[in-house]
């Protein structure tokens, strides 16, 4: 009589809806902050959205330091203590975020600008563990053939939300005339509320998780050959930075960060300001999350592909580096295409495009980082989004700086004084038409810098190959190249 066994159980499912639920809180908060600039630059008396670059910035910053140290402790002590922690820290300053500019005394403010960019960096300590440590609970809960899938999902999820954001935070504000400093409370409260149910529930690995059967278990062993890896503390750094293949993912990264953290730090402002995008309108709203509700699909297609591709060729090198190339690639021309669109429909198609294909690489690129990592997943993801988010740093600061720059220039050139214009509101037209005139051609430089970004980027691809481990042991190690369908 032959065997029977059971069906495998799916609880590794539900930690793939953590970790979604988990991406989309973060895109939330953080995507509120760029659709919140005119409230904030009106609440600590600015003129532009220049004047908000530190305060932009310098939550990249923090998210780029803080990579690597928040993913060596999920490494340490497991991803369930670690995720708790930091979604409970960036919670709390997501709600110190909706006090800045309160009044609290003739001439005083609770939150000046000063303490706006401190908040802002301490929220994005907090950001900054969240996805090293998805991908390391990932790692210990998902076979290698379903882990460009999941971080797909997670990406898609997290994109999704971030595109949905300005929906939201006109439904809130506009709609419901919600004050949107209870907005920014309100997003702070989703994150406790997350933790809350996460820690009932999440366990770091399969074989701690009272509903997951033998046959569920046995699955992701034999998919992963190290699922329930022991955590450890020592970070073989010598090796690390000697790995070309970890240098040529990270640097990769860079230049695919360096033009996406346009969507998030500048979009919504450009429309409003250069194509009379209006606050309340539903189609603006769209417009504005539109590289990043595309970009959902392209997370999505991204990791599907990339596992399809490794499935049925056991070539697990080119199942990564093709899409990554590809996606990339397209993007160059979509950032081109911004300099000539002549009205906010065109520019929002070439925007949101180029969402899309950005992020056809986030599957295969995430994916790579369990695949090179291995038993160090969360720190080489970590590495990874540490170069990516100086990317993004360097982005935001340089192109807000251009931006400046431009303005400057155009005051000079016709004798203007925009601070003077600013304060006379028989003027205001004048004003507006000078910062518009102003601003965009530092826009169009920084157009062609994120073109040329992803360019170098497609070169890089070149250098990844997903085949190889950072860490020469590894090589022989338990996770075999998968075999493809002709043997």
């Amino acid at each position: 009589m032959i065997p029977t066994f059971p069906a495998p159980t799916r609880v590794r499912y539900g930690v793939l809806g953590f970790a979604c639920s988990l991406s989309m809180i973060t895109y939330l908060d953080r995507a509120a902050f760029g659709v919140a600039a005119d409230p904030i630059i009106q609440a600590l008396g600015m003129r532009s959205i220049a004047d908000l670059t530190l305060a932009i910035a310098a939550f990249n910053l923090a998210y780029a330091a803080f990579e690597v140290p928040t993913g060596w402790l999920g490494d340490v002590y497991g991803p369930r203590k670690t995720l708790i922690r930091i979604v409970l820290w960036w919670s709390f300053f997501v709600g110190l975020t909706g006090m800045a500019g309160l009044p609290v005394a003739s001439g005083l403010v609770l939150i000046n600008f000063t303490g706006l960019v401190v908040v802002r960096f301490l929220f994005g300590v907090g950001e900054a563990g969240a996805y090293p440590n998805i991908t390391r609970a990932l790692h210990n809960w998902f076979p290698v053939t379903e882990r460009g899938f999941g971080q797909g999902m997670v990406w898609m999820s997290g994109r999704l939300m971030g595109g949905l954001t300005p929906l939201v935070w006109m439904l809130l504000v506009e709609v419901l005339q919600m004050n949107w400093r209870t907005a920014y409370w309100l997003f702070g409260t989703l994150g406790v509320l997350w933790c809350v149910a996460f820690a009932s529930w999440f366990r770091n690995r399969p074989d701690e998780h009272p509903s997951v059967n033998e046959s569920e278990l046995s699955l992701i062993r034999k998919g992963t050959g190290s699922s329930t890896e022991a955590a450890h503390a020592r970070v073989p750094w010598r090796e690390l930075l000697r790995s070309g293949n970890l240098w040529a993912i990270c640097l990769m990264y860079f230049c695919m960060s360096y033009g996406w953290y346009f969507y998030m730090g500048y979009l919504p402002n450009f429309l409003q300001k250069h194509y009379d995008v209006a606050k309340d309108s539903t189609l603006g709203s769209i417009f504005k999350g539109a590289p990043l509700a595309l970009g959902a699909a392209g997370c999505f297609l991204g990791g599907w592909l990339t596992d399809r591709y490794v499935r049925r060729t056991g070539d697990r090198k080119w199942g990564r580096r093709i899409f990554g190339m590809f996606g990339h690639a397209v993007c160059v021309p979509c950032f081109l295409g911004c300099l000539v669109a002549p009205n906010a429909l065109t520019f929002s198609i070439f925007i949101a495009m180029a969402g899309f294909f950005n992020d056809l690489a986030m599957g295969p690129a995430w994916a790579t980082c369990q695949d090179i990592g291995r038993r160090h997943a969360a720190i080489v993801a970590g590495c990874m989004n540490t170069i990516g988010n100086l990317g993004g740093f360097v982005a935001t600061l340089l192109s807000g700086k251009i931006i400046g720059w431009t303005l400057q220039a155009y005051e000079a050139a016709h004798g203007l004084n925009l601070d003077e214009l600013a304060r006379d509101p028989s003027r205001q037209a004048i004003y507006e038409e000078a910062l518009r005139a102003g601003e965009m051609p530092g826009y169009r430089i920084n157009f062609v810098i994120y073109a040329a970004a992803y360019a170098v980027a497609v070169l890089l691809w070149l250098k990844i190959d997903a085949t190889k481990p950072v860490l020469p042991e590894d090589a022989a190690s338990a996770e075999p190249e998968v075999p493809s369908p002709e043997g």
